[in-house]
């Protein structure tokens, strides 16, 4: 059965029209059974394509029709832009449509009309600007799905980094890490890795907060009043976690080389890691919505688009782990049902 993905090409003045464009060169290098559909503009797909000198021809595709993804040739859910767009220059008029993307290709997954959804990157800030609160994608999905609570993971090759708290500041952390929001966090993890990822017992790594996991409180009392409980009571309940461990000395092969994720308490404490691993070959992962998301893991790059300087390997490695889970989902359904 063909994979069917729908991809949305993000701020249209950065560099997400270029690489869905830059995909469709290349399909060869996807899995041959996946059908990949643009929820987009067309006139800003063929505008950006003459721009980059790469001719694509635009299938306008309907939900229900099959469309095995051919080189030069990209299909089209058409959403309509509010004025045509001009690479690298931001514009507020256009933040509406970003959002209608997003909830039409969301929208046709949770009616069963695509497997899942590729996202590439949004500008936060113009969106803000044209009026709309907006923190990410992630949390955007989170209330279109109405999911009570999402969990931000980034995967490359050999390792998956989730986060306890994602958009915050450094000095709102420590208050946002409730024994309540951090058991919910572990049980999502815990179980996408089984139903998405198909790992039947998941060994998933939690990272303390404050360096050297608090110093036996000496360095801070989270890993002793709200870490350390949590593990303990889910690990009554069969889940294997090891820590609360110092995020410093985690990220090394004794604890890696046994793990399937590790979870970081904020932001900035695990994604430099992931990131020097793997950037550009990276993808976003959105765990406890009702549907597979995944992204990229740059931003626009509004001084390349247009350009053909961009590098679409996120956007290419997004899209093969979105294949990936859809298939370990399928395979684990099929289990179940036997």
């Amino acid at each position: 059965m063909a994979l069917r993905l729908l991809i949305t090409p993000g701020e249209p003045a950065g560099i997400g029209p270029d690489l869905v464009i830059s995909i469709m060169q290349q399909p060869d290098r996807l899995p041959a059974d996946l059908e990949l559909i643009a929820v987009a503009d067309p006139l800003l797909l063929q505008s950006r394509s003459a721009r980059l000198a790469r001719p694509v021809t635009l299938n306008h595709w309907r939900p229900g029709h099959g469309a095995l993804a051919r080189s030069g040739t990209l299909n089209v859910l058409p959403v309509n832009m509010a004025q045509r767009e001009e690479p690298g220059k931001l514009n507020t008029a256009n933040a509406d449509y970003v959002l209608q993307t997003l909830q039409t290709a969301a929208q046709c997954c949770l009616n069963g009309q695509a497997h899942a959804m590729v996202t590439a990157p949004v500008h936060k800030g113009i969106i803000n600007d044209a009026g709309t609160a907006f923190s990410g994608h992630t949390e955007f999905l989170a209330e279109f799905c109405q999911s009570e609570l999402t969990v931000m993971m980034l995967a490359t090759d050999g390792l998956r980094v989730a986060l306890v708290t994602t958009h915050l500041p450094l000095k709102d952390v420590a208050a946002a890490i409730t024994p309540a929001r951090l058991t919910r966090i572990i049980e999502i993890l815990h179980h996408d890795l089984q139903i998405k990822f198909n790992i039947a017992d998941p060994h998933i790594l939690v990272c303390g907060l404050n360096p050297h996991a608090g110093e036996g409180g000496h360095l801070g009392r989270e890993e002793i009043d709200v870490i350390e409980p949590v593990l303990h009571n889910l690990r009554q309940r069969g889940m294997r976690l090891s820590g609360p461990l110092p995020a410093d000395t985690l990220f090394t092969p004794k604890y890696l080389d046994t793990a399937d994720a590790v979870l970081a308490m904020y932001h900035d404490q695990g994604l430099p890691v992931l990131k020097y691993k793997g950037f550009g070959r990276a993808s976003n992962i959105t765990l406890g919505l009702p549907i597979i998301r995944t992204s990229v893991d740059h931003g626009t790059a509004l001084d390349l688009a247009g350009s053909g300087q961009a590098d679409d390997g996120s956007l290419r490695t997004a899209i093969n782990t979105a294949c990936e889970m859809v298939k370990a989902q399928q395979s684990r359904a099929e289990v179940s049902c036997k």
